[in-house]
């Protein structure tokens, strides 16, 4: 398993935009599909984006398209989300993910590491 940490969490007004990192402690990350993924109060962990190791094609949620965009710099093995356009829905904990899975995979049982997660909380 890899160690994450994610930042970037904190308190935004609605159309505002945040950036959240994700750092992993591995020298392979060059080999992980990373994922975003967020839980809001009362309501299951849901896919938001992930990245494989080739930054081709990443996947999004519906929800996020045209608004969040995922990115890695494998030379800092770190994963990014960069969310613009932030509404009140998009209140929850983000998490990064990982998975040795070589293609983009958007089902969270198929990461076995995760971070401690970020709060981001958006002000309408």
């Amino acid at each position: 398993q890899v160690q994450l940490l994610e930042s970037g969490g904190g308190l935004v007004q609605a159309g505002g935009s945040l950036r959240l990192s994700c750092a992993a402690s591995t020298r392979t990350f060059h080999s992980y599909t990373m994922g975003w993924f967020r839980q809001a109060p009362g309501k299951e962990r849901e896919f938001v984006a992930a990245i494989a190791w080739s930054v081709r094609d990443p996947a999004y949620a519906d929800s996020v398209k045209r608004r969040f965009t995922i990115s890695r710099d494998n030379t800092k093995n770190s994963a990014y989300l960069q969310m613009n356009n932030l509404k009140s829905e998009d209140t929850a904990v983000y998490y990064c993910a990982a998975t040795k899975n070589k293609w983009v995979v958007t089902d969270r049982v198929l990461y076995d590491s995760w971070g401690q997660g970020t709060q981001v909380t958006v002000s309408s």
